[in-house]
């Protein structure tokens, strides 16, 4: 009964995105209280206080596409879209062009690039950040890092992982580089 009600939540959700959940069906298949473990970090992927939306969903992206997962990268553009994200913010963040993006976009960019990288600048862009919005938009930006990476880290683990090479953005296909 819990199975059957859970697989009709999967496919409502693909049907809403347009996105492959085999490795959610393969975990409920498996041990249900591997999925039921897995969905109590979702929250950690929707958390975002005092960070405008766009600037949030450029840490989300970075963090997928750190991860290189084309269809976990084409769903956050989905759900940026949807949540009223300018097709030519996420352009510029999906084709690696932190320059042309707003200056609030483009620090979450840049800190949340330095951050993965553990680069040093990451300490400044970090204060950058904490003096723009607070503390916790800088939770924000992690708990969005972390996230971002953790899907498509789970569907390669599970032999579901795809290579992000384009993605549709405001109907049209853009290539997704692979480096900065």
């Amino acid at each position: 009964m819990i199975k059957s009600l859970i697989n009709r939540q999967i496919s409502k959700f693909e049907r809403a995105y347009d996105y492959d959940m085999s490795y959610a069906r393969d975990l409920l298949e498996t041990d249900l209280r591997a999925l039921m473990a897995f969905n109590k970090v979702m929250p950690l992927g929707r958390y975002r206080r005092d960070l405008p939306m766009d600037a949030w969903f450029a840490a989300k992206l970075v963090g997928t596409m750190s991860e290189d997962c084309g269809p976990c990268t084409q769903l956050v553009v989905r759900m940026a879209e949807e949540a009223g994200v300018p097709a030519a913010t996420l352009r510029a963040i999906v084709g690696r062009r932190p320059e042309q993006l707003p200056d609030d976009v483009r620090l979450v960019y840049r800190f949340a690039e330095a951050s993965l990288a553990h680069a040093p600048e990451a300490d400044s862009l970090r204060e950058q950040v904490l003096q723009r919005w607070g503390r916790q938009a800088l939770v924000s930006i992690g708990f969005s890092l972390v996230a971002a990476r953790m899907f498509p880290t789970l569907k390669y683990a599970l032999g579901y992982g795809k290579t992000c090479v384009r993605v549709e953005i405001g109907g049209q296909a853009q290539a997704v580089p692979q480096t900065a």
